[in-house]
């Protein structure tokens, strides 16, 4: 058992192989004291600051960092930009310091990197790792993609792996090139990158990055796909005890397997699967959180093929749980989950790390995407 003072990051330095531990950053808990911003930080999307009041991280003492820096320097070796490093931000939605008013942009040439500069800086100023999220994710692209042709739309595609990797080579050295591009039965989902570009956009795209950073570690990243059931066909999923063997999403965990072997038959330059784990304890059925046995199932056989497996994005929500249950009824569940499924992915060779989505209440994605909760390690 660890002793109480000990942090994330001095656990993983003893640990006999190299494991990231690490959580998503955004750049106004990085730089900003909680009384500097009197607006909070609702969402990741408006998390903005001006150039002048980013300290430089060469001469700014520790101490005198924002609390929420302090604990990434303490608890963590690695970070993952959440949000603005994904296409739309750099050219789209988040003008930066150019002008805080400025309208979104429809010029495909026209990057603000500042805001990912300073948290890619502060990083390296502090011997983090970086992981960059993420290249192509139909999600986060920029809206005028579907006014192209699929030859304008490839050539945008292209050009935009090119400029982002190229910008932060040698600084961000394993990017998530393409995410969540399956549907919950384990096909592709027929986004704006499979319509204009074919079925072979992923492997298109990761041959790209590879062109454009023959050094980076490229990974696939995707949700729901954390849990593999054991294989026994005198199962019968029809029935509640059987039923609890099958993961949760048994088709989509599947179809990321088996996307992930043809790139690897196929020779494409891919060398990382990552496993989002955004994970409801009070989840029933399909939305419950997979058992460790599952994950590490799942781990191994990707790990076969070659290739090292990542949880990417990790957070246990809460607030589904049964309303008779307190809030240190709660929080022992949460760690339970926290704990089950980290210890079964480093019981596997191909495990290289974890990213948590963020690590206090207060800076979450869930209360804007979801609803109120209390889905990370630290409080608010």
């Amino acid at each position: 058992m660890a002793s109480s003072d000990e942090t994330l990051s001095s656990i993983a330095s003893r640990c006999c192989k190299r494991v990231y531990i690490g959580t998503c950053v955004l750049p106004k808990p990085l730089f900003l004291h909680d009384h500097q911003d009197d607006k909070g930080i609702p969402c990741a999307t408006i998390s903005t600051v001006d150039q002048h009041q980013i300290p430089d991280p060469a001469t700014t003492p520790t101490h005198e960092l924002p609390q929420y820096t302090q604990t990434i320097l303490s608890e963590f070796n690695s970070i993952v930009i959440e949000h603005h490093l994904k296409w739309s931000p750099l050219v789209h939605t988040l003008p930066g310091p150019i002008s805080q008013s400025s309208p979104p942009t429809i010029h495909l040439g026209k990057y603000d990197f500042s805001h990912v500069d300073a948290m890619v800086d502060f990083a390296i100023q502090h011997n983090l790792h970086i992981k960059g999220h993420v290249l192509v994710w139909h999600v986060t692209s920029p809206p005028f993609l579907e006014e192209m042709s699929p030859a304008q739309v490839s050539e945008a595609v292209k050009r935009h792996i090119f400029t982002t990797m190229n910008y932060f080579k040698g600084r961000i050295k394993m990017w998530d090139v393409v995410n969540e591009s399956l549907a919950s039965d384990g096909t592709l989902v027929e986004n704006v990158f499979y319509r204009k570009m074919g079925p072979n956009y992923i492997e298109q795209c990761f041959r790209w990055a590879h062109e454009a950073d023959p050094d980076a570690f490229l990974i696939y990243n995707d949700n729901k796909v954390e849990g593999c059931s054991a294989l026994d066909e005198n199962d019968d999923y029809s029935t509640i005890r059987d039923r609890h063997k099958k993961a949760p999403i048994q088709a989509k965990a599947d179809g990321f397997y088996n996307l992930l072997k043809d790139l690897v038959g196929k020779g494409v330059p891919i060398h990382g699967a990552g496993m989002q784990a955004h994970f409801s304890a009070g989840g029933t059925m399909h939305q419950r959180p997979p058992t460790p046995a599952m994950v590490k199932r799942q781990i191994r056989r990707i790990g076969e093929l070659g290739l090292k497996v990542n949880i990417s994005e990790m957070d246990v929500r809460i607030s589904k749980l049964p309303a008779l249950a307190d809030d240190e009824l709660k929080s022992a569940a949460q760690t339970q989950i926290y704990q089950d499924i980290l210890s079964a992915a480093l019981s596997e060779p191909s495990f290289h790390g974890i990213w948590l989505w963020g690590f206090s209440d207060r800076h979450t994605w869930v209360k804007n995407f979801y609803y109120d909760d209390a889905p990370l390690i630290f409080d608010e």
